[in-house]
């Protein structure tokens, strides 16, 4: 209440300061509609400042510093801090109450700033059982910002989980894999939908401005999604992958080797099935995938991503009105949206509960270190010369507990120090352009003792 009262008062002291000195330089005349303006605009901002004037301590700091010949520099990252910048994100759960899953590390390294990578893990009730507990984990890229990828780790599982209660089981009878595939397909195109559907919608509605900021937000950027649910009554793992992050599994042999068995395909412009399926789609259509990419984008599939799925004139209206992201034209010829998809490709594996296995989920930006070549784009003087930049099996090094965190630390150099804390010593921006964002998980499932 004081403060209410004595605002007018200091209102009044503030204007009459400033009347003063205009008058003693120039006429009321003289001033233009902007001046008044900005003479109004510096009373109001002066108006709280006013209590510095009964102040008496000094606490401006100094800013007197002696000139160095060699300027001071931090170092970059010493074998401990590579360690603790790779563990930083780090969380690993033993697994007591599922049968066959025994326990799962998982980690996140940033590259971007604000991270647009985003994960989800943990227990759910079995669709058809509340009293049955299934397992879930699902790593989620986000790209040209966090927001969708955000969305997903809230909305994407009970989307999922609302289709698989519609199925009805038999008595007696597991639900057959292609039921639970189908819902799960379901599920993944619904949300999509309602991301692309509400952000129209949104743009018509009678909410305020910034209200409809935010929820354009997740139809602006985009993600893939790679989803995991295992079901340990039948000893089923369900993955479900809609853009280019990867799932593997490891799987012990009775003779005592490991074999790996890919649960995921990556969904990309270079993936000739893709761009088969993307040309039947739009006859006619010429370079909508080109250079591995779909009208610019690497993946062909992804929620999210509206430029590649509103109609033209929608993406003009959006830019016009809310100074959205440029429309696809004239840099592509936009003719009949959408280009991508949302729907995933759904695999279901028996885990055989007599071998032990585990199953890695990860961001692409694990998969570009650790299976393909790394593109010479910029010169690190002598390190072109002796050392490949690619992943080299003889660098392996085994240190970490996390298996999500050894599989991170040997896809960025293993025991090569000065390769893995060059490559950490880049901060955003400019981590970027060597790393992305990499998100791991690693679950283990009747492992050895």
């Amino acid at each position: 209440m004081l403060s209410c009262l004595a605002r007018p008062r200091i209102g009044r002291v503030t204007t009459s300061i400033v009347r003063t000195h205009t008058k003693r330089s120039f006429s009321m005349k003289s001033f233009t509609s902007n001046s008044k303006i900005y003479i109004a605009t510096a009373g109001l901002i002066s108006t709280p400042g006013l209590w510095w004037l009964t102040t008496t301590s000094d606490d401006v700091p100094r800013l007197e510093n002696p000139p160095v010949e060699h300027l001071a520099l931090e170092p970059g990252p010493s074998r401990e801090d590579v360690t603790q910048i790779l563990s930083k994100e780090a969380y690993s759960f033993q697994v007591r109450d599922i049968a066959g899953v025994k326990r799962y590390d998982g980690v996140q390294l940033a590259s971007n700033s604000p991270c647009e990578d985003r994960f989800i893990h943990g227990k759910l009730s079995s669709p058809w059982n509340e009293n049955d507990q299934w397992m879930s984990w699902a790593v989620f890229d986000g790209h040209s910002g966090w927001q969708t990828a955000e969305l997903l780790t809230k909305q994407l599982l009970p989307f999922v989980r609302r289709r698989l209660a519609e199925i009805k089981p038999l008595s007696n009878e597991p639900v057959p894999n292609e039921s639970v595939q189908g819902a799960i397909m379901k599920g993944f195109v619904e949300l999509d939908d309602s991301i692309i559907k509400t952000a129209q919608d949104t743009s018509k509605s009678k909410e305020s401005f910034q209200d409809k900021v935010k929820r354009l937000a997740p139809a602006y950027a985009g993600s893939c999604a790679l989803l995991s649910l295992y079901n340990p009554t039948t000893s089923t793992l369900h993955v479900a992958c809609t853009g280019d992050s990867r799932a593997v599994l490891g799987q012990k042999g009775s003779d005592g080797k490991w074999e790996v068995i890919p649960l995921s395909v990556d969904q990309t412009g270079s993936n000739e099935e893709e761009t088969t399926r993307i040309s039947k789609e739009h006859p006619g259509e010429e370079n909508i995938s080109k250079d591995g990419r779909v009208l610019g984008l690497m993946v062909s599939r992804a929620f999210g991503d509206s430029l590649w799925k509103w109609p033209l004139e929608f993406q003009k209206e959006m830019k016009r009105k809310f100074n959205g992201p440029a429309p696809l034209t004239p840099r592509y010829n936009v003719r009949t949206p959408p280009y991508l998809t949302a729907e995933p490709v759904v695999t279901s594996t028996k885990i055989d509960p007599t071998k032990p296995s585990f199953l890695i989920l990860a961001t692409d930006g694990l998969w570009d270190y650790l299976s393909k070549s790394t593109d010479r784009r910029f010169d690190y003087g002598r390190f072109w010369d002796d050392v490949d930049w690619k992943f080299v099996e003889e660098r392996t090094t085994t240190q970490d507990d996390n298996a999500a965190v050894h599989l991170v630390r040997n896809s960025l150099g293993g025991s090569h120090h000065e390769l893995i804390a060059g490559r950490l010593a880049f901060g955003p921006p400019f981590s970027r352009r060597v790393r992305d964002d990499i998100t791991v998980q690693v679950v283990f499932f009747n492992a050895e003792k």
